[in-house]
């Protein structure tokens, strides 16, 4: 990407470094992310726009996806590695191996639909790491909780149509991207959330717009595209949660898995671009699904 671009590496690297310096490193075990299959990106994604990934792919220097979204040499291997890092995750959760998972992974997925990138988004982890669970590992029901501060409009694109995947999204409103927020299904739910949201306002609408209809559903899995862009330093989005919030929605979504799922969850790192919140946010999300 480009330089200081807001989705550049130290957001991994002061992450991680963040996590060994409080010791969170020695209660978690590490694997290292696998490059996804081709089979399991082609069930979410348009082999065409596969295609235009690869041959847009440059040798060196960047080629331009859309404004916000270019390729580096590395990009499809390291989007190909989140995508994998989720869905090994989710093998893992499944079968049994663990019972919960944090993939901290970089690019962002949420963005991307069946047949095109955006915002900094390539391949949609979580999409892809849902449809496996769906196919290779017997699970009937899906739930994709979104808290990021932009609307997760991939994961609606290609889930609008299969009533196996609730996708609920908080998100500033209006705000990028501005589409797909209008889909009306029983297992899309929208909740937007005007500019300068405070977090007893965020834990409301989640509260109200969310829980009785997940429970409703009964899924089997909970997938969490974590989002940390809607803390009040990130410098992309306008809402004003904090550590404590994203604290309060992970306890609660591990209170609802361990109704229905078996307390499986695997949660995934999309947005948050203030390097110091998005550490000590996704430290307070980790411990709570400790």
């Amino acid at each position: 990407m480009q330089p200081r671009h807001p989705e550049r590496p130290e957001r991994l690297s002061e992450l991680l470094s963040h996590f060994q310096r409080i010791g969170l490193t020695a209660e978690t075990r590490f694997r290292e992310a696998p490059l996804v299959s081709a089979t399991q990106a082609g069930r979410v994604h348009d082999p065409d726009y596969l295609e235009l990934l690869e041959r847009l792919s440059p040798m060196e220097g960047l080629q331009q996806l859309d404004p916000d979204t270019a390729l580096c040499p590395d990009s499809l291997e390291a989007t190909r590695r989140a995508a994998g890092a989720v869905c090994d995750a989710t093998r893992a959760v499944c079968t049994g191996e663990d019972s919960r998972a944090f993939c901290a992974v970089r690019p962002p997925g949420h963005h991307a639909e069946s047949n095109a990138g955006m915002g900094f988004c390539f391949y949609n982890s979580v999409a892809i790491a849902a449809v496996a669970a769906l196919e290779e590992h017997g699970i009937d029901r899906v739930a994709i909780v979104d808290f990021d501060v932009h609307h997760g409009n991939g994961t609606v694109e290609i889930f609008a149509d299969d009533p196996r995947v609730m996708v609920c999204s908080s998100y500033q409103h209006p705000f990028y991207p501005n589409r797909q927020h209008d889909v009306e299904r029983p297992h899309i739910v929208h909740t937007p959330l005007p500019e300068g949201t405070t977090g007893s306002q965020f834990r409301h609408a989640v509260e109200s717009s969310w829980f009785a209809k997940l429970e409703a559903f009964a899924p089997e899995l909970y997938l969490i595209s974590a989002g940390f862009d809607a803390h009040r330093l990130d410098p992309l989005g306008g809402l004003l949660l904090t550590e404590d919030d994203f604290a309060w929605i992970t306890g609660e979504i591990r209170t609802l898995a361990d109704r229905s799922a078996h307390g499986r969850i695997v949660s995934a790192l999309e947005g948050g671009y203030d390097l110091s919140a998005l550490s000590s946010s996704a430290e307070a999300h980790v411990s709570a699904l400790l």
